[in-house]
C-alpha cells in the first residue's frame, strides 16, 4: 500500500486506514471485476445498523457493462464532479431506507447506518488497491431517476470507484495539484473531550 497519500498519523492505526484516500484520477484500462465488486458489497453488508435494519441500497453504474446507466448516473453529478468522474470505471449510488422495514416508523439512524456501510466498503476497497471517492455534489432528484430509487429510499451519496490512475490525466489543473498534496486532518484534541462531571 505504498503511495504518496499515506497519512502521517499522530498515533498508531491500521495501515489500511492510513492508506485510504479519495482519488479523482482513475485507470480506465483496468475495469473493476464483478468478483471485486461483490467483495466490496460483502464488506458493506456486515456494517452495524440500528435494530439490524441494514437500511442501505447500492445502485452500480459500471461503464463497461452499461454505458447508458453510467451516463445517466454521471448526469446526476454537478459540473465540477462530472469533469473528472466521467473517466471513472464505476459510479455507485448509495441510498438509505428512511423508515423501519419492520414497523414503518421513521428510521432516524438510516443515513448514519448507510454511512457505516460505505465506510466498510471504502476500507475494503483500499485493501484491494482500489480507489473510491464519495461525492455530495449531485442533484438528488436526478440521482433518484437515474438509479430508479423508489421511496422509502433516499439518495445519500454517489461514489466513483476504480484503480487509481495518473493525476496528469485529470483535465483540471486544481484537481491535478490536489491529487498529489499531502493529506491533513485536525488533531484529535480539536474534537475529543473527556467528560468529568466533577469539573
Amino acid at each position: 500500500m505504498s503511495h504518496p497519500k499515506i497519512a502521517h498519523t499522530d498515533h498508531e492505526v491500521l495501515e489500511v486506514i492510513r492508506a485510504r484516500w479519495s482519488p479523482r484520477a482513475f485507470d480506465l484500462s483496468r475495469p473493476v471485476s464483478h468478483d471485486a465488486q461483490k467483495q466490496l458489497f460483502e464488506a458493506a453488508r456486515w456494517a452495524p445498523s440500528s435494530a439490524n435494519e441494514q437500511p442501505w441500497q447500492f445502485i452500480v453504474a459500471d461503464r463497461f457493462t452499461s454505458a447508458d446507466g453510467f451516463a445517466a448516473m454521471l448526469g446526476a453529478l454537478n459540473e465540477g464532479n462530472q469533469s473528472w468522474a466521467q473517466y471513472a470505471p464505476v459510479l455507485v449510488l448509495a441510498a438509505a431506507r428512511i423508515d423501519m422495514e419492520k414497523s414503518g416508523r421513521p428510521n432516524q439512524h438510516a443515513w448514519y447506518d448507510t454511512g457505516q456501510a460505505v465506510t466498510l466498503l471504502a476500507i475494503q476497497a483500499t485493501s484491494m488497491g482500489l480507489g473510491l471517492r464519495q461525492m455530495a455534489g449531485f442533484d438528488r432528484e436526478k440521482a433518484r431517476v437515474a438509479g430508479r430509487v423508489e421511496p422509502p429510499f433516499e439518495p445519500v451519496v454517489i461514489m466513483a470507484l476504480g484503480y487509481p490512475g495518473a493525476p496528469d490525466a485529470l483535465p483540471n489543473e486544481k484537481h491535478r495539484e490536489m491529487e498529489t498534496q499531502p493529506r491533513a486532518r485536525r488533531p484529535i484534541s480539536d474534537f475529543v473531550r473527556q467528560l468529568r462531571i466533577d469539573d
